[in-house]
């Protein structure tokens, strides 16, 4: 009981993207981007980014600064290699924390405009 075979088509179809030959990567097809940083949303955007990298950057060196300050042995006292980097790290966090606060300012005031 075998089945009879079809007829197969002989046409192939392809297609091709225009894509890949219009795409150039010379500085004009960037253009937008950069006009686009100009504007208000693409300076909001670039606000929000350094909002967010600051911020993160605030969290994270706080928590290093923790760890830092409470791994520091109460015994030997006069280990200064582990105070100075427990101070070093509150410094760097209290510098990312202004600097996520001036971040913030500066994108309030651009969302209120």
């Amino acid at each position: 009981m075998e089945e009879p075979q079809r007829a197969r088509s002989q046409t192939v179809t392809t297609t091709a993207s225009s894509f890949a030959e219009n795409f150039s990567t010379t500085s004009s097809s960037f253009s937008y981007d950069r006009e686009f940083l100009r504007t208000l949303p693409g300076l909001l955007i670039v606000a929000e980014i350094g909002l967010w990298f600051n911020g993160s950057a605030f969290a994270l060196y706080l928590s290093a600064a923790i760890v830092g300050a409470s791994s520091v042995p109460e015994r030997d006292s006069h280990n200064f290699n582990s105070w100075a980097l427990s101070f070093f790290a509150f410094l760097v966090t209290i510098c990312y924390a202004g600097n996520t606060y001036f971040s913030f300012i500066a994108w309030r005031s651009r969302t209120i405009q």
